[in-house]
């Protein structure tokens, strides 16, 4: 049975975060996008860490924490580390799976000798990768750590800011014991196969939400094909690959940190243009922001074509709010967006559902003609992205409707103008 997973998420005691995210908000919105199981988040903030107690309970001992309702949990939190290691300060976050509350226990009690966790639902340690991951091993050997979002400048494995250029780096005699990496909202998995380090790391996608709206949560996930429903059969997958069936991605360029640039500044570049302007903005003359496209062709010792033997499939899917908002020249969270939204829902199953199944003539029986364009764009892979970059998302290019645009305001500009002369040969 397929099983599509988001587990990097957060709760609403980590900093950034939408201060309204409930389980029943999470499992609400879930369900309207398609997705099968969560991660908790935070699972070691103190006040998450009791509400996931009253809350989800493993009534069968698979570690797969349910809901009231039914929905299912995978217990779930992200760690800072910051650190300095062979010569260089280091800031590496990793997405951290429990198999059991009791787990989830010991590592708290592990966690507290090493620092405070009240303070923030994704908190900071002064422990390098090597040795939490050697730590919590000791702990169960069914605690899994992935390097989260493993691209990105200011908090990952090969981020171009504090990172490593090499697992083996980061990890040192732990290395063995990393088997999947999350490939981060900027980059997808062609970008990481051009890493041989990484040829025996299987790769997952998971969206890091900071809130449950659906533009957010399960924007990239992982879809596993499983006998049942088990954290023991989740790990395997994760691990070997066995049960794993791909991964949604959204667009690289999409992401916050693709390209390099300045935000500040308005400005942004591909690789070969931030080496031609040797890494120095042209606006205020200070270093830019090194994005993920740029950290990739540095580590990449494969050309941009090449393909993994044997990997799994992957979709690059648009939320279909961001999709609905091109089109409408409204905002993601606008009344008009919403109304778009809820009647495609009402319709179809959910979210992905419509994103990667429903026919073009039923869609057309819900909404126009650009609208049902862009979501097959979207599903073909065709849909061009402005790279986002220093923190700012990517954009959307829609030609179809973007040209419609254009006809439509120089229509409106010509009837002025002929309204105009009217008026001028009336008085004349």
């Amino acid at each position: 049975m397929r099983y599509i997973g988001d587990f990097h998420l957060h709760s609403r005691f980590a900093q950034a975060s939408s201060k309204k995210i409930t389980f029943p908000s999470l499992e609400k919105w879930a369900r309207k996008k398609g997705l099968d199981v969560l991660g908790t988040g935070d699972a070691a903030h103190p006040v998450w860490n009791k509400e996931v107690k009253e809350q989800l309970k493993d009534e069968h001992g698979i570690g797969i924490y349910r809901s009231k309702t039914g929905f299912p949990f995978v217990l779930e939190m992200e760690i800072s580390l910051i650190y300095t290691h062979l010569g260089k300060g280091r800031r590496v976050h990793h997405v951290i799976l429990f198999p059991s509350s009791a787990v989830l226990d010991q590592v708290i009690e592990y966690l507290l000798k090493h620092g405070r966790l009240d303070y923030d639902g994704r908190p900071i340690f002064n422990i390098t990768s090597e040795q939490l991951v050697a730590d919590l091993r000791s702990i169960s050997q069914d605690i899994e750590v992935i390097p989260a979002h493993i691209w990105t400048p200011w908090f990952a494995m090969f981020g171009s800011k504090s990172g490593y250029d090499s697992l083996q780096d980061c990890f040192g005699n732990q290395s063995q014991h990393i088997h999947a990496i999350e490939t981060g909202i900027s980059s997808d998995p062609q970008m990481n196969w051009r890493v041989p380090e990484l040829d025996e790391k299987n790769i997952i996608s998971f969206s890091d939400s900071h809130s449950f709206w659906p533009w957010r949560l399960g924007r990239e996930a992982t879809m596993f094909e499983l006998p049942e429903l088990t954290y023991k059969n989740l790990l395997r997958g994760i691990r070997t690959g066995k049960g794993l069936a791909g991964t949604v991605e959204t667009e690289p360029a999409y992401g916050r940190y693709h390209w390099d640039g300045h935000r500040n500044c308005n400005f942004s570049c591909g690789p070969e243009e931030s080496k031609r302007l040797q890494g120095i903005c042209p606006v205020c003359k200070k270093p830019l922001t090194i994005g993920v496209d740029y950290r990739v062709e540095e580590l990449a010792k494969r050309p941009a074509t090449y393909k993994r033997k044997g990997a799994p499939p992957y979709w690059k899917l648009m939320p279909l709010h961001e999709l609905i908002a091109a089109v409408t020249g409204k905002g993601l969270a606008t009344k008009d967006t919403w109304t778009t939204y809820n009647r495609l829902l009402a319709e179809c199953k959910d979210e992905n559902t419509v994103l990667l199944e429903t026919p073009a003539h039923e869609l057309a029986r819900v909404v126009d003609e650009d609208l049902v364009k862009t979501i097959i764009a979207n599903r073909e892979q065709r849909i061009d992205v402005i790279p986002g970059y220093d923190g700012e998302y990517g954009k959307l290019k829609l030609d179809w409707v973007d040209q419609g645009r254009i006809a439509e305001s120089s229509k409106k500009n010509e009837e002025v103008k002929q309204a105009q002369k009217g008026l001028r040969d009336y008085f004349s």
